[in-house]
């Protein structure tokens, strides 16, 4: 991805759950969104996030700046 930081074994970024939490997605409608995630999986998403938010909103800022990019 990147280098975005992944949830181990996925190609999915941090950095896209914090942005579906932040938008009112719950960890229930993550899991059910992922079916392929644990619960275990969020918590070590919410962790990174804590300890790393200057990289977690780089990404989500980059991110967006390439979807109005395509727009």
């Amino acid at each position: 991805m990147g280098g975005d930081a992944c949830i181990a074994g996925t190609r999915l970024p941090v950095w896209l759950f914090v942005s579906l939490r932040r938008q009112g997605a719950s960890d229930a409608e993550l899991l059910e969104f992922y079916p392929q995630l644990s619960a275990a999986d969020l918590v070590n998403v919410w962790a990174y996030a804590e300890a790393h938010p200057e990289e977690i909103d780089t990404d989500i800022c980059e991110q967006d700046e390439a979807m109005e990019s395509e727009v």
